[in-house]
């Protein structure tokens, strides 16, 4: 299982500079998923079976359902630590930004440090449009998740015997959250065949998905219902749906970071719908969450409407109006979307 993202020459020289200095990041972005958290701490823990120590950096606050991941406590978290990590980023001689690759993606503040760095840069992502802000770009858009990518770092560089539990955790738990259980279109038989290799060298998937799925507390699933039963809005003759929480309904059912991740694909799941949309109200904006079936380019709606951007089938965005004006939106620009990309 080779990959054409790969030279050889570029991680022969990638690998070379690693070994001479002395400080290295990986950044991953804003709001971490599993594939950000996990193909961070797979790149740390693969350096560090070489020799190589690094840091894992991220803006701010990840799921607690991510927190069991080896070695996730030794992580900075930006928001907390600033003055730390901008010490450690004006000394240091690599950068990685992963799952990411638009240096706003880890915001303004952060980007703006990572910017004005004058160390060498290595992107490895599989987003679209891919910024030229790195020496070293590894480049996938038609990779299922960064974590693929970094087993297939690994491969490239010969180190497959290197990929140990700790390794395969982080791998495979990227693999599992950003394929949607390995349903997404996106999902090759690569991506299965990478999953069986990791199972043969330690990784319980049954316990991945535990950590993963099996996380539900009273509060989140009285959430939940609350927001299907409440905030569901079906639009069958475009077949959309749209579900929607401000931030004081969040608050009335003592919502934590991550309650909400997945409540799209619920909408998704509607027989006969073709687009979903996650409209949650935050402090300063109001954030987005698309996803789509078959070729209905979410992305492209998102970038073109409320800044976003991301993957055909799953994009972000974010909207300076209120949860209603959003939605209002939504329903004024989606049909003609949609039916110029029938």
């Amino acid at each position: 299982m080779t990959n054409s993202i790969f030279d050889k020459q570029q991680l022969s020289a990638l690998f070379e500079e690693l070994n001479k200095v002395n400080s290295i990041l990986i950044f991953g972005h804003k709001s971490p998923d599993g594939d950000s958290i996990g193909s961070t701490l797979g790149l740390f823990h693969y350096l560090k079976n070489k020799g190589i120590k690094s840091q894992v950096i991220h803006p701010d606050n990840y799921p607690g359902f991510l927190k069991w991941m080896p070695e996730n406590e030794s992580m900075l978290i930006f928001d907390k630590k600033k003055k730390e990590v901008t010490e450690l980023i004006e000394k240091a001689d690599v950068i990685f930004t992963l799952d990411f690759n638009d240096q706003t993606r880890v915001g303004n503040e952060l980007g703006k440090l990572i910017a004005n760095a004058t160390c060498t840069k290595v992107m490895l992502d599989h987003h679209q449009e891919p910024g030229d802000y790195a020496k070293y770009t590894f480049s996938d858009v038609k990779s299922c998740s960064t974590c693929q990518l970094v087993y297939e770092l690994i491969e490239a560089n010969e180190d497959l015997d290197l990929i140990d539990e700790d390794i395969g955790n982080c791998i495979y738990t990227g693999l599992l959250t950003d394929t949607g259980s390995f349903r997404f279109p996106a999902t090759t038989p690569k991506t299965h065949l990478i999953a069986a290799d990791l199972m043969e060298r330690g990784v319980n998937h049954s316990k991945i998905h535990e950590h993963i799925q099996d996380i539900n507390t009273t509060d989140r699933l009285r959430l939940l219902g609350y927001t299907l039963n409440n905030k569901l809005e079906v639009l069958p003759e475009i077949k959309t749906a749209i579900v929607s929480l401000t931030m004081q309904e969040m608050k009335d059912h003592n919502t934590l970071k991550g309650y909400t991740e997945g409540f799209v694909n619920m909408a998704l799941s509607i027989l006969g719908i073709e687009v979903a949309v996650f409209v949650k109200e935050d402090e300063k904006i109001v954030k987005l969450s698309f996803r789509s079936k078959g070729d209905i380019p979410v992305n492209e709606f998102s970038k073109a409407h409320f800044g976003g951007g991301g993957h055909i089938n799953a994009a972000g965005g974010a909207s300076q109006l209120s949860v209603q004006e959003t939605i209002d939106k939504i329903k004024k620009e989606l049909p003609a979307f949609l039916e110029q990309n029938k």
